[in-house]
């Protein structure tokens, strides 16, 4: 059969079950966009690349399959830098496939040329760039193997104009891919299972420290046969949140920076502390000298490069945390009551005595978190929120009860402003069955507002609760506890009507400044069902995330949250 390399593509997308990409087009991608014109998968059109990639992370982080986006050759290729960055950092399986100027050109300071792989080879598991039509199947699917396997992450293509254009026959191959240099991690150190086994069985004070490669994995369902049979109270990293019931007994809610009180004195108590899935990021850990320090540490991980390169280990288990908390539970019999009897009642006392908690504004404006509570209670916790970065992705993780993995889409590690509304479009793309609201602040989501259009273009009812505080806000908070609150560039007052912004796209605009309208407006949107709904919540200007542990201090020298 001849085909054209664009043709050969799309078909080998969707022998890798791709069934959409997020996209937008350019001179370089136009044999790849003619293609799609009569192609069963689903095009879904950004506004801008960087909303594409985002789009596809959150995708991917939903679906649990692999997110594509495709762009353009030159900027529209170096739109999408920041979206890699995003993924790598927080381990998400995506394939970017981006255009290139004529091979003939490479190297040429051609229109439009960029050197894609040279760019993103930092940030990227690997990339190509495909030189032979007749290399764009084994591309496409090494490129599959490599983001989905072990520590998953994202693969660049990038695919030039005559490679794209040219016609060869061309015949589907099956069979296993086998990259050289590229194993998938299989099995594990047996003998290491049985000793973290025996100190879990011997622990008084055991504590599990748990992150996204739970997520990643789809190991939440052995997490919690751990944390019950064995009575362990369960802390979650950021990216680990949704992996274990927020509202579970043994829950301590999430760990660090702007952890509980509760978690965090439990890390500083723990006798055990078995981390699964987790990097031991420096917004954990606090000053590495304290962190866990009575602790014996069991670490699974199936990068090996993550255990040991912050913290000492004791066990290192590198595998799958799935089959490895499997192994480890098929050797545990259920603890005594006794044995965690003190420590339970030590923690429980914890939470009693410092729950999270909130003043009220002076001037009787909107609390943010009270925002957060109302979300949930409308909810029920069966939604999927995406943030935006700063103090709204933090009162997110605080006060919104995540029950199920693969509903808090955030970008943790990079920290990227502007996720949110994008990461909202791909995830009501992956679910159009679920509810899905964006968490913004103003600053945050003025940086993608225009995915606003996508939005409307493809009826998706999201709803993006702004938490309006006219400031950038965790940088203003910075400014007043460390820089003498000296507000340095941080007042963004001059800024869009939102409401306006909403109706000039198409859809819903609400500005809520009561605090007894709140509820009114979440239900109202949460009605809208044809497009989406912006909710401008002018909340308390100068609320600030609690607790908060300064950086570089201990994780026991918490500020504020007291109530």
């Amino acid at each position: 059969m001849k085909l054209r390399g664009a043709e050969i593509l799309l078909q080998c997308l969707q022998r890798e079950g791709v069934d959409t990409i997020f996209g937008y087009p350019g001179g370089a991608v136009l044999p790849i966009y003619d293609a799609l014109y009569n192609s069963d998968i689903r095009h879904i059109l950004v506004r801008h690349e960087q909303g594409a990639v985002h789009a596809a992370d959150a995708y991917a982080r939903v679906t649990g399959k692999v997110g594509v986006c495709l762009s353009t050759s030159g900027p529209g290729a170096t739109n999408l830098v920041t979206g890699i960055a995003t993924a790598n950092m927080d381990s998400i399986p995506i394939v970017c496939l981006t255009g290139q100027v004529a091979t003939s050109l490479i190297g040429r300071d051609a229109f439009q040329e960029a050197d894609i792989t040279g760019i993103t080879l930092p940030i990227t598991k690997h990339n190509y760039l495909v030189e032979r039509t007749e290399d764009i199947e084994q591309v496409v699917r090494e490129a599959f193997y490599i983001a989905r396997t072990n520590r998953p992450g994202p693969v660049v293509i990038d695919l030039p104009k005559d490679i794209m254009e040219r016609a060869i026959d061309w015949t589907p191959t099956d069979g296993e891919v086998n990259i050289r240099g590229y194993r998938v991690m299989k099995g594990f150190n047996h003998g290491q299972v049985i000793t973290a086994v025996d100190l879990i069985q011997k622990a008084r004070k055991p504590v599990i420290y748990a992150g996204g490669g739970i997520i990643a994995s789809n190991a939440s369902e052995e997490l919690r046969k751990l944390a019950e049979s064995q009575k362990i109270p369960v802390t979650t990293t950021l990216m680990g949140l949704g992996s274990f019931p927020a509202d579970h007994t043994l829950s301590l809610g999430m760990l660090g920076m702007h952890g509980t009180r509760y978690a965090n004195y439990a890390i500083g108590e723990c006798d055990l502390l078995i981390a699964v899935g987790v990097r031991f990021d420096d917004r954990v850990t606090g000053k590495i000298e304290t962190f866990a320090p009575h602790a014996k540490v069991i670490h699974i991980d199936i990068d090996a490069a993550e255990i040991g390169k912050n913290v000492a280990v004791h066990v290192p288990i590198v595998g799958d945390v799935g089959e490895v908390l499997a192994a480890i539970n098929g050797r545990l019999s259920p603890v005594e009551e006794s044995q965690r009897q003190d420590w339970l009642a030590t923690i429980n006392l914890w939470k009693q005595q410092y729950p999270l908690c909130y003043g009220s504004s002076a001037e009787g404006r909107i609390m943010p978190q009270y925002v957060i509570e109302k979300i949930y209670e409308l909810t029920k916790g069966e939604a999927i929120i995406t943030t935006e970065v700063g103090q709204n992705q933090m009162w997110a993780a605080q006060y919104y009860k995540f029950k199920h993995p693969r509903t808090f889409i955030t970008s943790g590690g990079l920290g990227t402003m502007g996720f949110g509304l994008p990461a909202a479009v791909g995830a009501k793309i992956a679910r159009p069955d679920m509810t899905v609201i964006d968490v913004a602040g103003d600053g945050s989501i003025q940086m993608n507002i225009q995915e606003l259009g996508t939005a409307v273009q493809y009826n998706l009812p999201i709803i993006i609760c702004i938490l309006n505080n006219q400031y950038l806000g965790m940088v203003r908070q910075w400014q007043s506890l460390f820089y003498g609150g000296r507000y340095s560039h941080t007042d963004i007052s001059v800024q869009p009507d939102f409401v306006k912004l909403a109706e000039a796209y198409g859809a819903v605009g609400m500005r809520v400044t009561e605090v007894q309208d709140v509820e009114k407006a979440l239900q109202a949107a949460l009605q809208v069902t044809d497009r989406p709904v912006i909710i401008d919540f002018w909340v308390e200007r100068e609320a600030n995330v609690y607790p908060m542990v300064p950086p570089g201090a201990s994780l026991n020298n918490m500020l504020g949250g007291d109530c």
